[in-house]
Order: C-alpha cells, then structure tokens, then sequence
C-alpha cells in the first residue's frame, strides 16, 4: 500500500511540474501590454507592441502599437506599461492577438 502512495504522489508531481499553463484562444485575459522594444527589453530594431503573460513578454501580431494611439505620448507604449483584456493564442514564440482592448 506504501508503494501505491509513493508512486501516485510521484506521478503527480511529475505531471504538476509539466504542466504549463496557457490561456486557450478563446479565453479574454487581463495582460500588461506596452512597447517590446522600449519596455520589455525584447530585441528588435524598432518600436512594436508586446505583452506580458505570465511573467514572459512577446510581440504581438494582429495589431500594431500604432493603432492604440501616439507610442511616445506620456501614456504611450513606450512610455509606459498599460493593462488590455486580449484573446489569442501563442505561435512561434509571439501572441497572435483575436482581440485587444486597452483597460483604462
């Protein structure tokens, strides 16, 4: 019986440390969004919108950081750190955006 317990505990633990979690596509979250480049220390020659999920930034693609207004205004992106709601998914290490919608 002991060793049934240590296998499952083993087992568990095994499956919690793999699990990764990721919102699914159609799941709106609360992200920090602003300039990858300028916040998020993201390489890249110019200014482009990113966010933050879960701790890790990536450029966004499916909006730009041009359509959310001035990027070097005082409330720009790259200025500073603006929350959104967003829906999407992540392909090849970026967020492919369905939605966007900046949180005042």
């Amino acid at each position: 019986m002991k060793h049934i317990l240590y296998l499952l505990l083993g087992f568990l633990t095994l499956v919690s440390c793999q699990t990764k979690v990721t919102p699914s596509e159609s799941e709106v979250q609360l992200v920090e969004a602003s300039c990858g480049t300028c916040q998020f220390n993201l390489k890249f020659d110019d200014c482009a919108l990113a966010v933050r999920i879960n701790g890790k930034a990536y450029f966004v693609d499916g909006t730009s950081i041009d359509d959310h207004g001035d990027a070097h205004a005082k409330d720009g992106f790259c200025q500073a750190v603006r929350k959104a709601e967003v829906k999407g998914k992540l392909v090849n290490d970026r967020f492919a955006v369905s939605h966007f919608k900046l949180v005042p």
